[in-house]
């Protein structure tokens, strides 16, 4: 009835009621200078490729049977919606071919799109003490993918109980790499960041780009914490709460670019975002041409049937659009 619609509206009008400390001080709104954003966004440019929007569907799962359906949607909506994409950790297939059809998604994502493997440092570092860097070349071959992403990852592999001793510093392994093999290479942490010196020395080396992976989302080191016995995990808690948040990385590599030559060009801002709005603010900000990541949001809409997904990447799209149709960047707001 007409006279409850109207008492529910009330009643939505007092609780639609917002406050000072939860105004986002990040913006300015303005809404009389745009109109609304048109359905079909025009495509740019990065890393080589197409995309029509500035998410990055971020290295995630591989490997485990299930992961075959998960990266196939995400491939999909990835070529569906113009994104990037890059593959949850390859090393399971570098000798074994169980597992490839759980990577093998390109015909799914299109050739327009960027698709990139992924190895860990560890990894690399074992390939290359026994000279077989062909399998790093013929994995990123056979997948098709345009290049490697190299998660950094020491404190992962230091509690994992499995896990692998690092023996030289990661940069020396990425450098040796590059030396040895002709594959484009992005660099990045595991949910932990990096702070502004291991940041100076990637932006001096000619990498696709710098992959954040920032402290504030899915930790790894965290989460191989989990399962130690409660004494180690009690013990070894403290290393969860290190790191570098994706605004304090920003902030630095911001401040790099304006005092040294930069051979690195773009950057995949992760880690910690949770919202649309984190990743405008944080790409609007960046003096190099970035997109952003939402790793653990968009795996969470991946793992059923495709609509779900879709409808997810479809209306985080279009908010994204709205902000970039009417919001500016705050210049007075001191971020953390």
């Amino acid at each position: 009835m007409e006279k409850d619609r109207k008492l529910e509206h009330i009643q939505m009008a007092f609780d639609s009621q917002t406050s000072y400390p939860e105004q986002d001080r990040r913006f300015v709104y303005e809404p009389l200078l745009s109109a609304h954003p048109e359905k079909d966004p025009q495509p740019f440019s990065f890393l080589g490729k197409q995309m029509r929007a500035p998410l990055w569907v971020s290295s995630m799962t591989g490997g485990t049977g299930v992961a075959k359906d998960i990266n196939r949607n995400l491939a999909r909506a990835c070529r569906e919606f113009g994104l990037g994409m890059g593959l949850g950790s390859c090393r399971k297939i570098l000798f074994d071919k169980t597992y490839w059809a759980d990577f093998d998604v390109r015909d799914e994502i299109g050739s327009e799109q960027p698709f990139w493997a992924n190895l860990g440092v560890a990894q690399v570092e074992q390939l290359l003490a026994k000279k077989q860097e062909q399998a790093i070349i013929d994995l990123v071959g056979n997948l098709r993918a345009d290049g490697l992403i190299v998660h950094v990852n020491p404190l992962q592999e230091w509690f994992q109980p499995e896990g692998d001793h690092i023996s030289q510093a990661p940069l020396e392994t990425i450098q040796q790499l590059m030396t040895r093999i002709n594959v484009p290479l992005i660099v990045k942490e595991v949910g932990q960041g990096m702070g502004r010196e291991s940041l100076k020395q990637l932006l001096k080396m000619p990498l696709a780009a710098i992959e954040f992976a920032a402290y504030g989302g899915t930790n790894f080191s965290k989460l191989e914490m989990m399962r130690e016995d409660e004494a180690l995990k009690q013990l070894h808690q403290p290393f969860a709460f290190v790191g570098q948040n994706a605004s304090q990385m920003l902030r630095d590599v911001n401040s790099l670019v304006e005092e040294q030559d930069m051979a690195c060009p773009a950057l995949i801002i992760s880690g910690g975002v949770k919202t649309y709005l984190d990743g405008y603010y944080l790409v609007s900000k960046s003096k190099l041409p970035a997109v952003f990541g939402m790793a653990s949001s968009v795996l969470k809409h991946a793992t059923g049937d495709y609509k779900d997904l879709k409808i997810y990447i479809e209306n985080l799209l279009k908010a994204y659009r709205m902000a970039e149709a009417y919001l500016r960047i705050n210049p007075n707001y001191e971020g953390k």
